[in-house]
């Protein structure tokens, strides 16, 4: 057996242990079945993400962690009332609808959109690398503290709406964790996230971080709207953990997305907004004819995939051959 051959059966096996690790053992939570793992969890990313867990400090491995765990994160609860002003005077301008408005910049969101038809809204302050120009006129203290914090990757304000909630979903990539910082929220138990079973509500000036790669639910049983700060955080790895994550986290900063025109949007984001009239007709082809949908979806699903193979297997074969000509 060549190298190159090896090499992709070894990833091949490697991957897979990692997609039953995630579904079978990591954690606590289960999923009600494999079909909602696989449309709730990313399992692509699943071999990636395991390298990140291995390396994760011991501090900050578990489902939900404390606000402290990064010490710099102080600045942002301590100046809790002036974010949470600056959030509210864009809610009332009209900020957070209009982000998510069908056919708006903001509207094609690969990471945040199935979030939408629950009512949840957002507003990007930034994201791994780039700070929105939106932000930065509607928001500048807001932005000048996120600016002091430099273990903040990614921001935004979010709302989840009276009576909404999000239904158990983990996030795809383990490049961070998830910070949350209350705002205007309804100070109630009733108002609270789920994460691999450990429940936390959220509480005006009060904050916690939670691994977002956890199964994790939200709902709001209360009649007023939950307002928060929501950050991307920097997750604690050893040397081995940081240098990979240093490219790892490349693939978070592609799905950048705009609030207004003003805005940058991503590589990832971009071919998202590009494809969206065609993720329109299969959704009404979904609607009309299940059978032929699904058919679709695993055909495309298994091209892409034979894709991914042949080109680590061709990475592969490169190296043997520089290998063997350098021997």
């Amino acid at each position: 057996m060549g190298f190159s051959v090896a090499a992709l059966a070894g990833i091949l096996v490697y991957s897979l242990l990692s997609v039953i690790y995630v579904y079978r053992w990591r954690g606590r939570t289960r999923y009600a079945s494999l079909t909602q793992y696989l449309r709730k969890s990313w399992p692509i990313f699943a071999p990636l993400n395991c390298i990140l867990y291995m390396t994760t400090q011991a501090p900050a491995r578990g489902p939900v962690l404390a606000g402290d765990l990064l010490p710099n994160l102080a600045i942002l609860r301590d100046n809790w009332q002036v974010i949470r002003d600056e959030a509210l005077a864009i809610r009332s301008d009209g900020a957070f609808e209009a982000a998510k408005a069908p056919g708006s910049p903001g509207a094609f969101d690969v990471g945040f959109r199935t979030f939408f038809k629950r009512g949840w809204s957002k507003f990007y302050l930034k994201w791994y690398g780039s700070t929105h120009r939106s932000a930065q006129r509607t928001c500048p203290r807001t932005v000048a503290l996120l600016k002091r914090v430099p273990e903040v990757k990614g921001a935004m304000f979010a709302i989840l709406p009276a009576g909404s909630e999000l239904t158990i979903h983990a996030d795809p990539l383990a490049c961070s964790l998830r910070y949350h910082l209350g705002l205007q929220t309804p100070n109630s138990d009733l108002c609270l996230i789920e994460v691999d079973g450990v429940a936390v509500s959220w509480r005006d000036g009060q904050d916690f971080i939670f691994d977002e790669t956890y199964p994790h639910r939200a709902h709001n049983g209360t009649a007023s709207s939950r307002l928060i700060l929501m950050c991307d955080v920097a997750r604690p790895l050893n040397l081995f953990g940081r240098v990979f994550n240093a490219g790892y986290g490349l693939l978070a900063g592609g799905t950048l997305v705009p609030n207004t025109e003003e805005d940058r949007r991503g590589v990832f984001s971009a071919v998202f907004a590009a494809i969206a009239p065609i993720q329109t007709r299969t959704r009404e082809l979904k609607r009309t004819n299940v059978g032929r949908y699904k058919l679709l979806k695993h055909t495309i699903n298994a091209i892409l995939l034979i894709l991914v193979l042949a080109m680590v297997y061709g990475v592969f074969q490169l190296v043997e051959s520089v290998v063997r000509a350098l021997v």
